[in-house]
């Protein structure tokens, strides 16, 4: 019995450590490899397609830069092993009992899994192999791609690799977002993201804006004016009319052409151009008010177009004056709807914002009625592209609200020219939001900002927190084309300023040893500069502005000065293009703080005086704006700060010194942004008077400067003439009126800006 007793004891006891060594033995793992070398090939499918070849090598790549291992690319029809990497819809599976759904991976998803020692990487039809490459490179490798130029590969000998049962496909279906930093090819295929290289999207042939270009204005306006919008009574070539059966004719037959040209293109855009002037003849008017919308006229017309080509998907704009979908026509299913959210703020997510209720019901509806919707979504200040702007916190839940509406597509404007506040941090967490709308975003912004910032990832997370945070407690509404000098009493007030520069004061300090880092901290810093400088500019003289009173003479405050500078050649460091969506370069800004010390704050012979517009009518301009034409203070490069603007008519205005006085010269400076109608004068005339009643005039300055210029110039004409004695100076400024067919305004007036008038 007892002998009995001690075999069982024995035999109980040899199970039980078997079973700890085998728990301890980690023969569930897989040892991919172990000392620079590996037992395992990657195992491609006989006839692979161009993708599953790419996320071969890139495997091969960086397993070799991790661990040192070379491993060989094999086909399936080369020799079987236990040791295996299975990439692709590979025959290989076939002999294993995975069952693989790669209907539900669609075009883009993934299963990584690992069976008995095998790993499997296996995609959707397209990019979905490739796509899990990278991400079992970066979730369970460690791998991170910050940027094109910063990425972490750690070392790793040995990699052993758990358990693995990871499936994932898309939220969004297409996702492209507008960082000219993400166009880099590696960049893009690492988070997944649908444009070429070089920013284009290949799927599709036009992509917006597209009415100019099927019906040309330059070669219907004249002889067809009835092929465009009537506007307010008057044909002009602002839009098409999509009533007239001829315009519907040629839209076809170019749109035929165009895609003959490049027939491997999906998509095509037949949309609206670039302004709410929309037909509202009797014809149209009749569609749009029948559904409610512009968008009745919109989706009739391109409904007829897209029933021409049924093997296209023809794209067409809910944007502006046709965002609200119709009530009761329905896009056909092979029309795309690119419904854009332009109006929105960006303070808090769209459905918590009782401004931004129409827009979701929009969503929704045209959710309800179309089958293919892109949505264009802006998450950045468009006119002060590097200044702070406090939205990261509501990209998520943005996202999360557009994928469960059934929207499958999504452009994120970011920004086209090269930086931008925070333009990395943005791109990266778009790109993954936009795949999966649910992951913890605390996690990955945190992961980045302590891998591309190092020790100063907590100061610069805490700047960002702060900022959000105070924004929220104003109450403030975020608009994308808001400016520093909104929020001056908001979230840039002068006390939370100068917490933020203590902030990366802070983060420069923590890495003052790494130029390389130091440097990026330096380029987030950029954002708080700007909006000194803006604001500084918007007060001009006096506290907190660009100049102080020393001795009784205006003079430049040195910091500031020294910061324009700073500024700029931070900016041309880091590559920065634009400080605005479509003009000023870093140099431009330069240049433009340069006209204002070098001009300063001049209390001229007209600073502050009486002054008597006769064009344009006085209720087209407030007093306030009307003290700005002698108030000594000088524009920028943004046309909202110290420029007096009007449309469509000549400056006319006469100013009292109050006494006769000598003079010598008369100035007056402008601004133009051709491709948004901000024209300089045809011409300025300077008039000089003792009387006010008769009036001789002492110059006559032509501009030289095209209208089809289309980025920002700042222009002075200025006249010198031998001193003469005058009480009454007159300018009078020529309006070139309404725009010609040809230009981006097309037949609408010009708008004229003014920063200051100048006696000497």
């Amino acid at each position: 019995m007892r002998y009995c007793t001690l075999l069982f004891v024995l035999l109980f006891s040899f199970i039980a450590n078997g079973q700890k060594k085998k728990k301890n033995v980690p023969d569930q793992n897989i040892v991919l490899t172990e000392n620079q070398s590996s037992r395992y090939s990657i195992i491609l499918p006989s006839h692979p397609n161009m993708y599953e070849e790419k996320a071969a090598t890139i495997l091969q790549k960086y397993l070799m830069e991790i661990s040192g291992a070379a491993l060989p690319v094999i086909s399936a029809t080369q020799h079987h092993s236990p040791y295996e990497i299975v990439l692709g819809q590979n025959e290989r599976l076939d002999e294993l009992p995975l069952n693989i759904n790669y209907q539900a991976l669609k075009d883009d998803g993934f299963v990584i899994k690992t069976d008995s020692s095998r790993l499997i990487i296996a995609g959707g039809s397209e990019k979905g192999t490739m796509y899990g490459v990278y991400s079992f490179l970066e979730k369970y490798l460690g791998c991170r791609m910050y940027t094109p130029g910063v990425k972490i590969i750690p070392s790793q000998p040995n990699i052993v690799l758990n358990k693995i049962n990871d499936q994932q496909v898309p939220a969004i279906g297409f996702r492209d977002t507008h960082y000219r930093s993400t166009w880099d090819a590696e960049y893009t295929d690492w988070h997944k993201l649908d444009h070429a290289p070089d920013g284009d999207r290949t799927d599709w042939g036009m992509w917006v804006h597209t009415f100019n270009e099927l019906v040309l204005p330059q070669t219907y306006y004249q002889s067809h004016p009835e092929y465009f919008a009537m506007v307010k009574g008057k044909r002009l070539p602002t839009q098409l009319c999509l009533s007239n059966p001829a315009v519907l004719e040629i839209t076809i037959q170019n749109l035929r052409k165009k895609i003959a040209q490049n027939p491997q293109a999906k998509y095509w855009s037949v949309s609206q151009n670039d302004n709410r002037d929309y037909c509202t003849c009797d014809l149209c008017r009749a569609v749009d008010s029948v559904e409610g919308s512009p968008s009745g006229s919109i989706v009739s017309f391109v409904n007829k177009v897209a029933d021409q080509f049924p093997e296209k998907m023809i794209s067409t704009l809910a944007y502006e004056y046709g965002r609200h979908a119709p009530k009761n026509i329905k896009p056909r299913d092979n029309v795309n709807i690119m419904l854009c959210s332009i109006e929105a703020f960006r303070d808090r997510p769209l459905t918590q914002d009782t401004a931004s209720a129409e827009f979701v019901k929009d969503v929704k509806d045209w959710g309800r009625i179309s089958k293919d919707i892109i949505v264009w979504d802006y998450v950045i200040q468009f006119n002060h592209l590097l200044s702070p702007f406090p939205n990261l916190q509501v990209l998520q839940p943005n996202l999360q609200f557009f994928a469960e509406n059934g929207v499958n597509a999504m452009f994120e404007q970011g920004n086209r020219e090269v930086g931008g506040e925070f333009a990395a941090l943005r791109s990266y967490l778009i790109s993954k939001l936009m795949w999966d709308p649910y992951l913890d975003v605390d996690s990955v912004m945190n992961d980045f900002l302590y891998g591309y910032y190092g020790a100063a990832g907590k100061p610069i997370r805490e700047y960002i927190d702060v900022m959000r945070n105070e924004l929220l407690k104003s109450g403030m509404q975020l608009r994308i084309f808001g400016t520093p000098v909104d929020a001056e009493t908001t979230y840039l007030t002068p006390a939370l300023m100068a917490k933020y520069n203590a902030l990366f004061d802070e983060a420069e300090k923590l890495v003052k040893d790494s130029a390389v880092i130091l440097e990026r901290v330096r380029i987030a810093r950029l954002p708080v500069m700007y909006a000194t400088l803006e604001q500084a500019k918007k007060h001009y003289a006096g506290e907190n502005g660009l100049f102080v009173k020393v001795n009784g003479k205006w003079e430049p405050r040195t910091d500031l000065k020294n910061m324009v500078d700073e500024f700029t050649d931070l900016c041309i460091r880091e590559g920065v293009t634009r400080v605005k969506e479509w003009s000023t370069s870093p140099e431009e800004y330069r240049s433009a703080m340069y006209r204002i010390y070098s001009q300063g704050m001049n209390e001229h012979l007209a600073f502050g005086k009486k002054i008597t517009m006769n064009s344009p009518d006085t209720s087209d301009i407030n007093p306030s704006e009307l003290a700005m034409l002698t108030d000594g203070k000088r524009g920028s490069h943004d046309y909202n700060n110290n420029w007096v603007i009007f449309e469509g008519k000549d400056l006319d205005v006469v100013i009292d010194l109050e006494e006769v006085k000598k003079v010598r010269k008369i100035g007056s400076g402008y601004y133009q942004l051709g491709f948004w109608l901000r024209l300089l004068p045809v011409n300025v005339e300077y008039y000089t008077s003792r009387d006010g009643k008769k009036f001789e005039q002492v110059a006559d300055i032509k501009n030289t400067l095209p209208i089809d210029q289309y980025g920002g110039f700042l222009r002075e004409f200025n006249a010198e003439f031998p001193a003469r004695e005058a009480r009454y100076i007159k300018v009078h400024a020529r309006s070139m009126g309404n725009t010609p067919g040809w230009h981006p305004g097309a037949g609408r007036p010009a708008n004229m800006l003014i920063d200051e008038i100048v006696v000497e």
